[in-house]
């Protein structure tokens, strides 16, 4: 399979290059450096918000997918990572390509029906405007009815950890373990995402990732 991945050098998006490459994938590694992740993984330099540039890389793909986050400037993100993610998209269209992979944040699962882990009490504040950025992201993506796109949420925490193979994969519900805790490291979540990159199991929806 042929993957455009942008945002592709950041810790979840160079863990799914890693991921998708070693599967055996053709991987096309896009960040505003334009540096590979992974050795041997062809690097491209672009901004996923640049409609043509999008179009221009992903044309002749099966899939693009989008690992990119929020500004962390101390402003509003919530316009711009959602101007970017229209721009991906425009360029996604004007590539004829059908299916959309995006990384998504966690702070709009449901803790229960009708309230999101990110308007409970004790949320951290520091988060907030990422959480209310992703939130609005999936809110556009839930509109499109003519691209195939899933969109990925991890736990509350990820991190860099180990590669075990071993988690769950749920949908809008908000997951934790035995002892409360929501978690999973970036190399599993990037497990989780090439899954269904292959098996194509969760089309225009949202699944989530956690152990």
């Amino acid at each position: 399979m042929k993957l455009v991945l942008f945002g592709a050098t950041g810790m979840v998006g160079s863990r799914i290059a890693t991921e998708a490459s070693a599967r055996g994938h053709q991987v096309l590694a896009v960040s505003r450096s334009g540096q590979s992740p992974v050795p041997g993984v062809t690097a491209a330099a672009a901004d996923a918000a640049d409609r043509e540039k999008v179009a221009e890389l992903a044309r002749g793909a099966d899939a693009v997918a989008s690992a990119c986050v929020p500004p962390r400037d101390g402003g509003d993100p919530r316009g711009p990572f959602l101007a970017l993610n229209e721009g991906l998209v425009a360029g996604v269209r004007a590539a004829g390509v059908e299916r959309l992979m995006v990384v998504g944040g966690a702070g709009g699962l449901e803790v229960a029906s009708g309230q999101v882990l990110s308007e409970q009490p004790g949320f951290p504040e520091a988060y907030l405007p990422e959480a209310r950025a992703h939130r609005d992201v999936l809110a556009y993506y839930r509109t499109l009815d003519d691209l195939d796109w899933t969109y990925v949420s991890p736990a509350a925490e990820i991190a860099p950890g180990r590669r075990t193979g071993r988690f769950r994969v749920g949908g809008d519900r908000f997951m934790t373990d035995d002892q409360g805790r929501s978690f999973v490291s970036a190399e599993d979540y990037a497990v989780a995402f090439v899954d269904e990159l292959e098996q194509h199991a969760h089309p225009r929806d949202r699944m989530s990732v956690a152990y």
